[in-house]
């Protein structure tokens, strides 16, 4: 084994994972800088191009320099697939490590994180099941096609709430004839890997999240929504859903106040943080830190250097 190769195969990967408002682009920044690596995002929002203020993408001047893959890459007409950016992360970590540097993915999306990091097989798709399964959610509601998964697949049946989810595990088994949840195997990392999460005191975040939609409405994102209708925001299946997006867009149609579309954002927003944590805490993998301790940079660091020293024994 060459030298370089056997350097890049010591490099691990890091994940920085926890619930939206905790802090993981300050610490991506600050590990990345340490350590000389490069971000990777996994928040599948900011995917989307001029998607800023809402998503609190972090801006291009504020980033010190740190290269961020995979962001700005769709337009809001635009979707992609968990699979399609298994393919885009994994390709961006190679890349990364064949430079000599720490690939460091961050983000609160939980099973883009999977993807990424984990042995973890996708089934194929199908448009033409897609589109009838779609066209009967439409026509008949989620509860049937729910009461449907939980027959032959009771285990997704049980994880997922949301129409698009519940489309996608009925299409995976008339596809296969697999009940979805038979794809989602073990925890096994395919190469090493340490996950950081970030955590804290429920009401500060709580708090947290409050400023921050305010501080998005004060920036812009009424404007920020209006400005994206032309580019297809309202035909996008994904981005128009957003958070903040799908309230603002109804305050531009009149039928919601800017008060009332700032309250509703940060219950929204609470409520998605809660089910992140909910994710990431089913990973006893993950290595918790409090987002308010006096020692999270050392603490984070010397978790990846821990990971380090084990990958390159």
């Amino acid at each position: 084994m060459s030298a370089s190769l056997a350097q890049e195969q010591s490099l691990p990967v890091v994940a920085v994972v926890g619930p939206t408002g905790s802090g993981k682009s300050e610490l991506t920044l600050q590990l990345a800088e340490h350590f000389d690596g490069e971000a990777i995002n996994a928040d599948s929002m900011q995917f989307y191009r001029g998607m800023d203020i809402g998503t609190a993408k972090l801006p291009l001047a504020e980033r010190r320099g740190i290269p961020h893959h995979l962001m700005d890459f769709l337009s809001v007409r635009e979707d992609t697939t968990v699979a399609a950016f298994q393919t885009m992360a994994r390709e961006a970590i190679a890349d990364i490590r064949s430079r000599g540097k720490l690939p460091i993915l961050v983000g609160g999306s939980g099973l883009y994180v999977r993807a990424a990091i984990d042995v973890l097989e996708f089934p194929g798709t199908d448009s033409s099941i897609r589109a009838r399964l779609e066209a009967e959610l439409a026509d008949a509601g989620i509860e049937t096609l729910a009461a449907r998964l939980s027959l032959v697949d009771p285990v997704s049946a049980a994880r997922v709430s949301d129409g698009k989810r519940v489309v996608r595990a009925l299409e995976v088994f008339e596809l296969t004839g697999r009940p979805f949840s038979s794809f989602m195997p073990e925890r096994d990392y395919l190469s090493p890997t340490v996950q950081i999460g970030l955590n804290g005191n429920r009401a500060e975040l709580h708090d947290r999240l409050a400023s921050r939609v305010h501080t998005m409405v004060e920036q812009g994102l009424q404007d920020e929504v209006r400005e994206l209708i032309p580019e297809g925001l309202r035909e996008g299946r994904t981005a128009q859903k957003a958070l903040g997006y799908q309230q603002f867009l109804r305050v531009i149609d009149g039928e919601s106040t800017v008060t009332q579309a700032s309250e509703e954002t940060i219950v929204a927003t609470r409520q998605f943080a809660r089910r992140q944590l909910t994710w990431f805490r089913a990973d006893p993998r993950v290595h918790w830190l409090d987002w308010g301790q006096q020692d999270l940079r050392a603490a984070a660091i010397a978790l990846v250097s821990e990971t380090k020293a084990a990958a390159s024994a």
